[in-house]
């Protein structure tokens, strides 16, 4: 039983030395089996055994590859840096700077007794009508302002889109989403017992043909979308696609799901596809990117007819908004706040691009100038998976590609980096480290700039 491991161990001294390289693909293991001259079976378990000790991981159809060079026996380290790296780019939570103090002179009012007391009482999915009209006001975009009454409360924007597909997919049902989407609609569709249907998409976004296609095959119940710099691509869809994408809809009867939870950023203030087919979209938004991760109150304004449904579904998952922190909210849309943290973001956003642009401009990067995340296609022979191993070596956090892709049999090779909650030096260290690393620096090497930390 134990030649496997001492042959795993010899396979790890190859990694560790450089000899195997982050992104090797290994032999398959009957090839294995025969250069080593050993049985098929203590080929598997040679397998196995690297697996288990994170130096390498299987791809269904692709094969077996190494992770990265090991940083301690057996690449515990590699585990141990992704859950600790000092540069997170995987959060992505924007905070201006001076936020706290814009923030606090609206809570001063909440703290008299008499007004907290109201504020301590429990919201319903409807909020209150100053609550419902401040939020309409805030959302409005030159081609398109929602009707107050139709605005609803949750907790936050992932409820807001669990309560709403709730409320329009039975459980088996099919959701149509663009084939890279935010991965917590994975989740969210897993516990609904939803399928989530990857359509097809190009440099433009949704392709609105794709829609039928799918529905053709077997009936959609819901479609969700990112038409505004979508995460995390950042492509924004044209008024033209919009409006192709809306004929779709209102010829199949789909309901749609819009999630715009980024557009703050886009100045330009897009209309959003619910302008195009109001009967059928349902928009969600929410505050926490606007104003501090802590707020947590989502919006959802949706078609006529839907207010009962969706505040039902709201109510029975236990998706409702806290009173105190809606109250907040509301002073802080009424009072100017909100719009000056979110021009304050903007421009951050910009600073953080520009960073991109300075130390990855030699890569196949995609992002919009207005957001605070890219997508970064990475050069061969790196894959999602190895590189995102091997940036943890450096300190550095990143999502891998396959955390967005809906398809399973689709693993792209790049990773989305998060631009929001890193310093600004830091990032730049962050961005100039992982630049030399895809550029060839193995993960044992030391790069220019150094660790991060």
């Amino acid at each position: 039983m134990g030649d496997y491991r001492r042959i795993a161990d010899r396979v790890a001294g190859d990694i560790a030395s450089g000899r195997l390289r982050p992104g090797q693909q290994l032999p398959p293991q009957r090839v294995f089996a025969r250069q080593r001259g050993i049985a098929g079976s203590t080929a598997g378990r040679v397998y196995a055994e690297l697996v288990r000790r994170g130096l390498v991981v299987g791809e269904v159809g692709r094969g077996t590859f190494v992770r990265a060079a090991a940083a301690g026996p057996y690449g515990q380290a590699i585990v141990e840096a992704a859950t600790s790296a000092p540069v997170n780019l995987e959060l992505n939570y924007p905070s201006a700077p001076g936020q706290s103090e814009l923030l606090a002179p609206a809570l001063a009012p909440l703290l008299r007794p008499d007004v907290l007391a109201e504020a301590l009482r429990p919201a319903p999915a409807t909020g209150t009508a100053v609550a419902r009209e401040a939020v309409a006001e805030l959302l409005a975009t030159p081609a398109w302002r929602p009707d107050p009454d139709r605005v609803l409360f949750s907790g936050n924007a992932r409820q807001a889109i669990a309560a709403t597909l709730a409320s329009l997919v039975r459980p088996g049902g099919r959701v149509g989403v663009e084939p890279l989407t935010y991965p917590l609609v994975r989740e969210i569709a897993g516990r609904l017992g939803v399928t989530l249907v990857a359509l097809a998409a190009d440099g433009g976004g949704l392709r609105p043909e794709s829609v039928r296609a799918a529905h053709r095959t077997a009936p959609l119940s819901a479609l969700y979308l990112q038409p505004t710099l979508h995460n995390p691509t950042s492509v924004t869809t044209s008024e033209a696609r919009k409006r192709e994408i809306a004929d779709v809809v209102r010829e199949l009867g789909l309901p749609v799901v819009e999630d715009r939870i980024w557009s703050f950023l886009h100045p330009d203030s897009p209309a959003p596809l619910a302008a195009y087919a109001p009967g059928l979209v349902h928009v969600v938004d929410g505050l926490s990117k606007r104003v501090a991760p802590g707020l947590t109150v989502g919006f959802l304004v949706v078609p006529e007819g839907r207010v009962e449904a969706v505040g039902a579904a709201v109510r029975s998952g236990g998706w409702s908004a806290g009173r105190f922190a809606l109250e907040a909210g509301v002073r802080w849309m009424g009072d100017g706040t909100v719009g000056r943290l979110v021009a304050a973001k903007r421009a951050d956003a910009a600073v953080r691009q520009r960073l991109v642009g300075e130390e990855l401009g030699g890569f196949s990067v995609r992002a919009d100038p207005l957001t605070y995340y890219a997508w970064w296609e990475l050069p061969a022979p790196w894959r999602a998976d190895t590189f995102t191993a091997a940036a943890a070596t450096h300190g550095i956090a990143v999502t891998p590609g396959t955390a967005f892709s809906v398809d399973p049999k689709v693993t792209p090779d790049a990773v989305r980096l998060g631009l929001a909650s890193a310093a600004v030096p830091d990032l730049r260290r962050a961005l100039r480290t992982l630049a030399s690393l895809a550029g060839g620096v193995g993960a044992g090497t030391p790069v220019r700039g150094g660790r991060i930390g």
